[in-house]
């Protein structure tokens, strides 16, 4: 028996995997919201696949050209690109199912041309004060380093201003670190319904209030695109440097890193994309995927509930874990007794709590903790920053 039937690829495993995740957005006894959300799950796995799984293929490619070796990477690259783009088509599919779906209940997801007179004056004023402040068009001139400023994984709006027969592009990142993904938009009087409309396409129905006055252009017309990069980085294992100064050499190394996954509007006309893809110096190697008006959907994790409670799953609050009351402080509930902790049913507080209380006790010398990964504003690394600022020892 050949080897090769004996095992499965990780990389191919990993996305069967996420194609799990998808069937979860196509079970119609999931509820409806909860179905929109791991559309946005799938999303935020399949930009980590590309990259650090697709990325360490491609990386692969390259060093066995240059040592003139060869393997079966170029092989297992195709497979991975092939089952890749059949997941977004299902992923595309399932999209355009919930929306009508949504629309089934009164929950309804516009673009910009489907606003009513009186939502599109809301909607420019809307931009004028919540979104102008946050936008600055980059221009895209021959000399600029598109991938000094491209951020990793961050929805972008390509701009196309075109005169007669010549065009000059521009790049707009949507701003949602300032400005929520989705905003409710007033509904007119006498229709009972909730509306709701993404950043891109208030971006989009707006541009000429960004570029009039600045610009002469007979047509001016908007595009999404994403970049995702290569996520590894490689250490500078010399012994004059210490481990803090290896990975931020790595860190750094990621702010510049190649993108591996380029993904556009599929209306984009061949001269802007061939330009863009110059610009960003994407090789044969990496994915270049067409895809619709909206990207960056790991936004979606978050898609609010504006419908009736049924449409989500009900919350299930944290369990408390008895064996901590009646005690001080977490040090004296443990030197009572064990105690173990079930997660995902037990609070993470019960951690947080500890470590804050470590970070100041004046008994604790130093800090030894494995953290695979953490969240935005991670309490627990906040005590570990005080820890240190305490003269404590902290090691992750």
């Amino acid at each position: 028996m050949s080897t090769e039937k004996l095992y499965i690829e990780k990389e191919l495993s990993w996305l069967s995997f996420n194609e799990r995740v998808l069937q979860e957005a196509a079970d119609k006894q999931v509820p409806l919201i909860e179905r929109i959300r791991f559309l946005g799950i799938f999303s935020n796995n399949l930009d980590e696949f590309y990259k650090v799984r697709f990325a360490d293929v491609k990386r692969r490619i390259l060093i066995n050209q240059e040592r003139g070796g060869n393997d079966n990477s170029k092989h297992l690259l195709t497979k991975m690109q092939t089952k890749a783009l059949k997941l977004n088509d299902r992923f595309d599919e399932l999209y355009a199912e919930l929306i009508r779906d949504m629309a089934r209940h009164g929950i309804f997801l516009v673009n910009e041309q489907q606003l009513s007179p009186s939502q599109q004056k809301w909607v420019k004023k809307y931009f004028r004060k919540k979104l102008l402040p946050h936008i600055t068009p980059i221009l895209l001139r021959e000399d600029i380093d598109v991938l000094q400023f491209l951020k990793d994984e961050y929805a972008y709006i390509a701009v196309e201003m075109r005169q007669a027969d010549r065009s000059q592009y521009a790049l707009i990142e949507i701003p949602t670190d300032h400005v929520p993904r989705f905003v409710m938009v007033p509904e007119q009087k006498g229709k009972p319904r909730n509306t709701i409309i993404l950043l891109d396409n208030i971006i989009r129905y707006c541009l000429d209030e960004l570029f009039s006055g600045f610009f002469d252009y007979d047509q001016l017309n908007g595009y999404a695109m994403k970049v995702t990069r290569d996520a590894e980085y490689d250490l500078n294992y010399e012994v004059e440097h210490s481990l803090i100064e290896q990975m931020s050499e790595g860190v750094s190394q990621r702010l510049t890193a190649m993108p591996v996954r380029f993904v556009y509007e599929r209306e984009m006309p061949e001269q802007m994309l061939s330009f863009l893809c110059n610009k960003l110096q994407i090789s044969n190697y990496d994915s270049l995927i067409p895809g619709g008006r909206y990207h960056n959907f790991k936004d979606f994790i978050d898609f609010p509930n504006v419908g009736k409670q049924y449409l989500e799953n009900k919350p299930l609050p944290p369990m408390q874990c008895a064996d901590f009351i009646g005690y001080a402080n977490k040090f004296d509930a443990l030197k009572a007794q064990d105690i173990l902790l079930y997660y995902p049913y037990h609070t993470f507080e019960h951690i947080s709590e500890w470590v804050r209380q470590a970070s100041f006790d004046p008994k604790v010398t130093s800090i030894k903790i494995n953290i695979y990964r953490v969240a935005k504003g991670s309490h627990l690394m906040r005590s570990l920053v005080d820890a240190v600022h305490n003269g404590k020892q902290v090691g992750l």
